[in-house]
């Protein structure tokens, strides 16, 4: 039986979740401030106000897109391109599950922890950028600000108790972008169900698996102990050393199917472990958003 909540409990809760609100966004405008983005950021040409850019005349290009200044400087005529206006939402989904709050060593951050900075910087570079941000589902709907921002900071504080967490794929705008990110060692079925619904409305996006660096190398010898962190699993072996190669054979499979469901669905899969600086995968992550980044 569940005991009641009283309000000092209530009040603990709150101020031990109010305390680890500040720093995740205070690391995360840390981190997205450290990234070059260049004078444009994720801006594209395309029908708005403001300059944008010269190019070389192509074929098609009406006769009103000429600019002449700038053509009678030399013996090549330019078109004057116009920044795109319309701003894109941007769906995001960060697993929040047990299995992501594991970590093999002290000094390295857990996977949800890199997961929860590397979603947040993304979002603040995106924002800054003028995008609607939100999560999947319809909790948070993508709206541009900082408000916006804090919100998605004390949202992504959040712990859950299952194992794993399945990705969310209700309330998907059509045409919009999304990101995900987990280490996807669950039940693969449900990231399938969210890549294909994402997929059947337009919805395109990257899909980042975080791991641990003992996760790819397996370094277990002997008798050893293996418990999930939500403690939903044990298992006792005398020779680790044994399960070795039938462990990287299946996490081999599982990122290939991870890479096989992102090309048929138009998505783009990135892989980053967490002894691996957070710019690294940022940087990466936002080049990704924009179609440039390739692993």
């Amino acid at each position: 039986m569940n005991s009641p909540v009283t309000s000092a409990t209530l009040r603990a809760r709150s101020e031990g979740h109010a305390a680890r609100l500040p720093p995740l966004l205070a690391r995360a405008e840390q981190l997205a401030g450290a990234v070059l983005l260049g004078d444009h950021g994720r801006r594209r040409s395309g029908m708005g106000d403001d300059f944008w850019q010269y190019r070389p005349a192509q074929v098609g290009d009406s006769r009103r897109m000429i600019d002449h200044r700038r053509s009678a400087m030399g013996d090549q005529q330019f078109v004057r391109e116009r920044e795109w206006q319309i701003a894109q939402s941007v769906m995001l989904w960060c697993d929040q599950g047990a299995s992501m709050r594991f970590t093999s060593n002290d000094d390295l951050p857990t996977k949800i922890d890199r997961a929860r900075v590397l979603t947040l910087s993304l979002a603040i570079l995106l924002n800054r950028a003028g995008e609607r941000v939100g999560l999947t589902g319809t909790r948070l709907p993508p709206r541009r600000g900082n408000a916006q921002i804090t919100q998605l900071a004390e949202m992504l504080s959040e712990d859950q108790e299952t194992e794993y967490s399945p990705p969310e794929h209700r309330a998907m705008i059509p045409n919009a972008a999304a990101m995900f990110a987990s280490d996807f060692l669950g039940d693969i079925a449900p990231v399938k169900l969210a890549l294909t619904k994402a997929a059947d409305r337009g919805v395109r996006g990257v899909l980042l698996q975080i791991l641990d660096p003992s996760e790819e190398a397996f370094p277990f010898h002997g008798r050893t102990i293996f418990e999930s962190v939500g403690g939903m699993v044990r298992h006792e072996t005398l020779k680790a050393n044994d399960l070795r190669d039938r462990y990287l054979t299946r996490l081999a499979e599982r990122k290939a199917d991870l890479q096989r469901l992102c090309t048929r669905t138009g998505w783009q899969y990135g892989l980053h472990h967490t002894e691996k600086s957070a710019q690294t995968g940022l940087l990466w992550l936002y080049q990704a958003m924009n179609g440039g980044a390739r692993i």
